[in-house]
């Protein structure tokens, strides 16, 4: 007898097992597609909804301002990036399966216990944000397309036989590093400024307007009309000569030029010209009387050079064969003046 009640009453309380057993069951299947309290997606606490309801809340606080425009800014200027263009996306399905998976965790016992005190998981599921990686490099690009500024190197001009100093400027340009940097996360936040504020650095000239001169120890200025040359040095007015030029239809050649060569007591290549009568297609040694290239010579363009005469009464007027004639003491003078490659202009 003893025995037999022993064993109904084991029958009852598995019995009362199975029941708690299936209510348990039943309860947590009736939630197996609610998220627990307590899980949040990338902070929004999406614990007690359904797929639906949890999607529908991720898209209003995290897609709709992923959806706003990144505006990059410069001063006025102003470049922007929309959703769109920047093809930003989010994988919300991905997200709440996430959540619903980390809210399974666990056996249906652990689950209900846990549900039936309202305890939270305090389980933070990251999202996912996609967005084209071309698409900032190109924005990168057109914003350092209008903004970038190239440095302006100090330089001279000879033009209409004056010299013209060209001042130097700095020029500019964007960190394009930082620039992609800041739009990256631009559109990745989901709670902070989608607003950009473009860096640029200082670009330094080559030469500036202070190093120009010292570019330039002699420049030569010629002035036909006048019988002048005159000498520049660190383009700085330092003498003026009296020359010869050349004869009408042997004129010398106008236009900038560079001392090409320099000789002392040159041989003369005489030229295949009518006007050199015997003398034609011979080579005069230097220093000899024959030799009209007295005393120094400084090539120019061509066969034109600049060099001393025996013929001083000629300074001051057309005389040459289209060399620029010049006393020997002043010829010598500037020889040792002028640099080869220093620039001249023969207005």
């Amino acid at each position: 007898m003893r025995i037999r009640s022993i064993a109904i009453l084991v029958g009852l309380l598995v019995a009362l097992l199975l029941v708690a057993a299936g209510g348990v069951y039943a309860y947590d299947s009736s939630r197996s597609d609610v998220v627990a309290k307590g899980v949040r997606v990338s902070g929004v606490d999406v614990g007690e909804m359904k797929p639906d309801q949890a999607r529908a809340t991720l898209e209003r606080t995290l897609l709709e301002p992923l959806r706003k425009p990144v505006t990059v800014r410069y001063k006025d200027r102003r470049f922007r990036l929309t959703a769109s263009q920047a093809r930003v996306a989010i994988d919300l399905d991905g997200s709440v399966e996430s959540a619903l998976a980390r809210s399974r965790e666990g056996d249906m016992f652990t689950r209900t216990k846990r549900n039936l005190r309202g305890e939270r998981l305090a389980v933070e599921v990251p999202v996912e944000v996609n967005y084209s990686k071309a698409a900032v490099t190109r924005l990168v690009k057109r914003v350092s397309d209008k903004l970038d500024k190239p440095a302006r190197d100090a330089d001279v001009s000879f033009a209409g036989g004056q010299i013209e100093r060209k001042r130097s400027s700095t020029g500019r340009a964007v960190r394009t590093a930082a620039l992609r940097r800041n739009v990256n996360a631009a559109l990745l936040s989901l709670d902070g400024p989608r607003s950009v504020r473009v860096r640029t650095r200082t670009v330094r000239p080559k030469v500036s307007t202070d190093e120009v001169a010292d570019r330039y120890p002699a420049v030569l200025m010629v002035d036909r009309g006048s019988f002048k040359l005159t000498l520049y040095k660190n383009l700085r007015l330092a003498k003026t000569y009296g020359i010869a030029v050349g004869q009408v239809g042997l004129d010398t050649p106008a236009g900038e030029y560079k001392i090409q060569n320099k000789a002392i007591d040159p041989a003369w290549s005489v030229p295949d010209s009518d006007w050199a009568g015997d003398l034609a297609g011979q080579v005069i040694p230097g220093g000899t009387p024959e030799n009209p290239l007295k005393a120094r010579w400084l090539g120019v363009y061509n066969g034109v050079g600049i060099h001393g005469t025996a013929d001083e009464e000629s300074i001051g007027s057309n005389a040459s064969h289209g060399c620029i004639r010049m006393r020997i003491a002043e010829v010598k003078e500037l020889y040792d003046e002028v640099p080869v490659g220093a620039p001249i202009y023969i207005a």
